[in-house]
C-alpha cells in the first residue's frame, strides 16, 4: 500500500511517528497523523486545512485533543451519552487525577521502548491508512495523498473526527475545500 503514497503522504506518516516520539507515546495514533498533517505545507490537504481555518486554530485543535486525552479518549458524544444516564465524566476525571495525577487517563505515555525501536501504529491509525486507500480508490485516484488521509480522518468515527467537526472540518466540508462542488458526486468509500 505504501508504494501508492505520494511524497506528502509519506511525509505525513513519518511526521506522525516523530510526533509520537516527541510526546513519548508508545504507539502512533490518529491524533499524531492529524498533527503531522497540520504540519505539512504545499499540498492539497494543506490548502484545505488553511481554507477551513484549521491552520489559524491549531492551538484550539490541540487543546481539544488534549482534553479528549484527559477524558481517556472518550468523544463528546460518549460523554454526553454517559451524562444522560447520570455519569459525570468530568467528575470521574477529576477524582482519578486527584488520586493518580494529572493526565492519568491519557494512557500510553510510558515511553517503553520496543525491541525493534519502532513505534507500532494503533488499530485506529491503521484504520485511517486503510480508509485513505478506500477513499482514493473510490475517487479513482491511482495514488494516496495527504488529501485522502485528511478525508479518512474526518470519516472514521472517534475523537479526531469529533475535534475536526467541532472546528468545521467534516467529510463534506473537506471534500468541498479539496474538490469544489464536483467532489460530492464521487461515492464515499466505506
Amino acid at each position: 500500500m505504501f508504494e501508492r503514497f505520494t511524497k506528502g503522504a509519506r511525509a505525513t506518516v513519518t511526521g506522525a511517528v516523530t510526533h509520537a516520539e516527541r510526546t513519548g507515546a508508545d504507539s502512533v495514533t490518529e491524533e499524531h497523523l492529524l498533527l503531522s498533517l497540520l504540519d505539512q505545507e504545499g499540498g492539497r490537504a494543506s490548502f484545505a486545512v488553511t481554507a477551513l481555518g484549521l491552520t489559524d486554530r491549531r492551538a484550539s485543535v490541540e487543546a481539544a485533543l488534549g482534553e479528549a486525552r484527559r477524558r481517556g479518549g472518550l468523544t463528546r458524544a460518549d460523554t454526553e451519552a454517559l451524562a444522560g444516564i447520570g455519569i459525570d465524566v468530568t467528575e470521574i476525571v477529576a477524582r482519578v487525577e486527584g488520586a493518580h495525577g494529572e493526565g492519568a487517563l491519557a494512557g500510553d505515555r510510558g515511553n517503553r521502548r520496543l525491541r525493534s525501536g519502532r513505534r507500532p501504529f494503533t488499530g485506529g491509525a491503521k484504520s485511517i491508512l486503510e480508509k485513505s486507500l478506500r477513499i482514493a480508490l473510490g475517487r479513482r485516484d491511482r495514488f494516496i495523498g495527504e488529501e485522502h488521509l485528511l478525508l479518512a480522518l474526518t470519516a472514521c468515527p472517534g475523537v479526531v473526527a469529533d475535534v475536526l467537526a467541532e472546528h468545521g472540518a467534516t467529510y463534506a466540508t473537506v471534500e468541498r475545500a479539496l474538490y469544489g462542488d464536483g467532489g460530492e458526486g464521487h461515492a464515499r468509500a466505506s
